[in-house]
């Protein structure tokens, strides 16, 4: 534990055009007959046409990896961008804040979301 004997890598995906979106495919049988509440269908609607617009391809992450493994980075970011949120999440905790609005950097999707939940 105390050499780099081993090491790893920390792979932190944000939104990547694969199947993960659509797990719910995998459900077990006897779970299949389980009717998706509003708010879940307006949840995986909105997280299928995120994952759908996503720019950087699963062969741009795989080869991401492979070179921050050879790197021996431990975090390894699909969108860098996207750190604003999780450096707000921990800025909020640190500081012992109340989380703030997880659509602070995208409004328009908090007040789409919360439209359709309002509808629901």
């Amino acid at each position: 534990l105390v050499s780099d004997q081993v090491s790893a890598s920390v792979l932190c995906p944000y939104f990547v055009p694969t199947g993960i979106s659509q797990s719910h495919r995998n459900k077990p049988a006897e779970l299949a007959e389980e009717k998706a509440t509003q708010s879940q269908l307006i949840g995986q609607a909105m997280s299928d046409k995120a994952v759908s617009s996503g720019r950087v391809t699963a062969a741009q992450v795989a080869q991401l990896v492979f070179d921050g493994i050879r790197a021996d980075r431990f975090y390894l970011y699909s969108h860098p961008k996207a750190l604003g949120n999780v450096r707000a999440r921990m800025e909020n905790i640190v500081n012992q804040e109340n989380p703030a609005d997880p659509f602070l950097e995208r409004p328009e999707i908090g007040v789409g979301l919360r439209a359709a939940l309002r509808q629901a």
